[in-house]
């Protein structure tokens, strides 16, 4: 992996590959530190690595306001992006595929984050569902983690859990029929 510092640097990266991976993440934060390790794991020269605190002008240019995000290029264009933190298996799946088929990926996938609690019998089916539907998603513990909690009640007005971020609207309780809708899974 390279650490890119410039918009400009990142530009002539990609127009030399055919396929290139960028993570764009913020040093410090779990998620992003979570994302660099597993993608760490994987060590492939086609995975290019910046930090916002110290890059600030890559993230504006493609629109990203949250990190850790994965943007995949193919020919200098931007594909996909992949937000949150993924397992190694997931983004090791991700590379292969990716690179063993010329296929482009057409539609971007959705930013999903779940707020639960361990204890919760809604949330766990909530999440069991969404990854027998094949969902990536962002779990947050709004048990331990009091910020979390504090700002889906300022969103919402609700403290009930599970909650369902999809790509900026919010689903209360585990209402099948609208995730199903916004995550245009039937």
């Amino acid at each position: 992996m390279k650490q890119i510092w410039s918009l400009d640097e990142l530009k002539k990266q990609i127009s030399k590959n055919e396929k290139t991976y960028l993570l764009i993440f913020k040093s410090g934060s779990t998620q992003s530190e979570c994302a660099l390790k597993n993608l760490e794991e994987i060590n492939s020269e086609n995975v290019l690595i910046s930090d916002v605190n110290k890059v600030l002008d890559i993230h504006p240019e493609y629109g990203i306001t949250t990190v850790p995000v994965l943007l995949y290029f193919e020919k200098s264009e931007l594909k996909n992006s992949i937000k949150g933190c993924q397992s190694v298996e997931y983004y090791k799946s991700l590379l292969e595929n990716t690179y063993s088929s010329n296929k482009s990926i057409e539609k971007p996938e959705k930013r999903v984050v779940v707020y639960s609690t361990p204890t919760c019998s809604w949330c766990n089916a909530l999440k069991s569902y969404l990854r027998k539907n094949g969902v990536r998603f962002v779990d947050i513990d709004v048990s331990r983690d009091q910020r979390a909690a504090e700002e889906l009640v300022r969103r919402t007005g609700q403290q009930g859990v599970p909650q369902t971020d999809i790509d900026g609207q919010i689903v209360v309780g585990f209402d099948k029929a609208k995730i199903d809708l916004l995550l245009e899974l039937k």
